[in-house]
């Protein structure tokens, strides 16, 4: 039956069983990000630290999640757990299913730290031959796609640059393509735009948007809030440790009202800070 058939208009009874349908089918498909009470820690005895505090969320296919806070409120520790860099003090952290860390999860994921350091002699385009090797990929693939990926992220005439020439906005450029080049199903991004000139921001955007409509799995921090609200469909804010807000941008922009993303970040934090 054809979707422009009369019958399958939205709420017919038509459209009803196939959203039934679906939905039944995604029900059986486990979060892309599963986090469940989530409790970590730094140090021991009178110097241990508590940096989450049960945090529990879930990522759906598809989203681009926005993770703010202030600093220390525990977004990097976060990103270690889903990683699997940090295993959990209580609670757990599952990718696709399966385990943080585990070899399957890693196998679908791109990822981005806040600082990446490079090794300073080699070329842009050797990096990413290396991170593509790293991943499995066959020297004809990456002769392929490695060109393509640097005129994505504004590297084209660079792929025979020595790395210890590139400023911090195009190294930061180049992580980006390096978080890509095995084309996995989930982005995670620390402090994303981190390093960027105006010029880089707007190309990001654009690239994230593009990712989007592929389809992907987007989960990055920053504190560059115009982003988040350009980019993002859900927004979780996390202070102190705690997960304070968890929403869809549109419900967050219309509780906002005339006040920006900025001004009500700073509010709700204010508002859950003890005196």
């Amino acid at each position: 039956m054809s979707p422009h058939d009369r019958s399958f208009h939205p709420g017919s009874p038509l459209a009803d069983l196939h959203r039934v349908q679906y939905d039944e089918r995604m029900s059986d498909v486990p979060p892309v990000i599963d986090v469940q009470n989530l409790h970590a820690s730094y140090g021991s005895g009178k110097q241990k630290k508590d940096a989450l505090k049960g945090i529990t969320f879930t990522v759906q296919a598809g989203e681009c999640v926005g993770f703010i806070g202030g600093n220390g409120a525990g977004k990097s520790t976060t990103m270690k757990h889903l990683l699997g860099f940090r295993f959990p003090d209580q609670g757990t952290v599952s990718l696709f299913g399966e385990p943080a860390g585990s070899v399957e999860s890693r196998k679908r994921l791109g990822y981005l730290p806040e600082v990446s350091l490079y090794y300073p002699f080699m070329k842009a385009r050797e990096l990413l031959e290396f991170y593509g090797g790293l991943s499995g990929l066959e020297k004809p693939v990456l002769k392929e796609r490695i060109p393509v990926l640097l005129e994505k992220v504004g590297l084209s005439d660079q792929g025979e640059i020595l790395l210890k020439h590139f400023s911090k906005g195009m190294q930061q450029r180049l992580g980006i393509a390096q978080s890509m080049i095995a084309e996995p199903d989930l982005l995670i991004y620390d402090e994303l735009a981190s390093g960027l000139d105006p010029l880089g921001r707007h190309d990001l955007r654009n690239l994230l948007l593009d990712l989007k409509e592929q389809g992907k799995t987007v989960f990055f921090s920053s504190h560059e809030l115009g982003e988040v609200e350009r980019l993002c469909d859900r927004v979780i804010l996390i202070h102190q440790g705690l997960l304070v807000r968890d929403a869809s941008l549109q419900s967050l922009l219309e509780e906002c009202g005339d006040r920006s993303l900025e001004t009500f970040f700073i509010e709700t934090i204010s508002e859950t800070t003890p005196p």
